[in-house]
């Protein structure tokens, strides 16, 4: 599904998470810079290229060059200007997946793309945190005593880890900047980063045991 300035609701538009399985669109995604674009797009909303290029630090023409590759594989798309001047883009999705496939081969682009997405959010993420911190002291009371910086060690199940996902996610779903049609006039985009894995130095019972008794 697309979206134009025309069909959006008023404040906020439709939910469309987007699957991404074509070897073509992934190799296209595999790129910092347009994953920049479409992180700046997703949580922004419609922006001109000019736009864009402030934002994730590049020219005009490369972010143009950039936006129309993702346009040929519709995650982007141009709307109309409501000054009429320089076309703006927006992403197709609120939300990018990638899915799985039983071909090996497409498979292992999934694979290498989802690293290289991993890699990329962990080094944004980072960055961010980073700037927020040093910019702590010009930002107003509200939002400095508002803001959360927390960890969790989780002893759990894999399918209670997976239920715990849903339900943080169904949580938060409602605050999606591009879909959020009710927000007051003193919000602002906020970064939520979620992420929960095993610990990399955790073995589980039935490892240890295997260990210790190899077959």
């Amino acid at each position: 599904m697309s979206f134009t300035s025309d069909d959006r609701p008023a404040g906020g538009r439709h939910e469309d998470r987007r699957t991404v399985t074509d070897p073509r669109a992934l190799r296209a995604l595999a790129h910092p810079l347009r994953l920049a674009l479409l992180d700046h797009l997703m949580s922004f909303g419609a922006s001109t290229a000019s736009d864009c290029a402030e934002a994730v630090g590049s020219t005009p023409s490369n972010c143009s060059y950039h936006l129309r590759a993702l346009a040929k594989f519709g995650l982007v798309e141009r709307v109309e200007a409501e000054d009429g001047r320089e076309r703006p883009w927006q992403s197709t999705a609120t939300g990018l997946t990638l899915g799985r496939t039983e071909d090996p081969a497409m498979q292992f682009g999934v694979d290498t793309v989802e690293r290289f997405f991993a890699d990329h959010q962990i080094d944004e993420d980072a960055a961010r945190l980073h700037r927020s911190i040093a910019q702590r002291d010009s930002v107003p009371e509200e939002w400095r005593e508002a803001s959360i910086l927390s960890g969790y060690a989780l002893r759990i199940a894999p399918d209670e880890l997976r239920e715990l996902g849903e339900r943080l996610d169904a949580l938060i779903r409602p605050y999606i900047a591009l879909t959020r049609s009710d927000a007051p006039d003193d919000s602002a985009v906020v970064v939520l980063g979620l992420n929960a894995f095993r610990h990399p130095d955790e073995k589980n019972a039935a490892e240890k045991n295997a260990e210790k008794n190899p077959s």
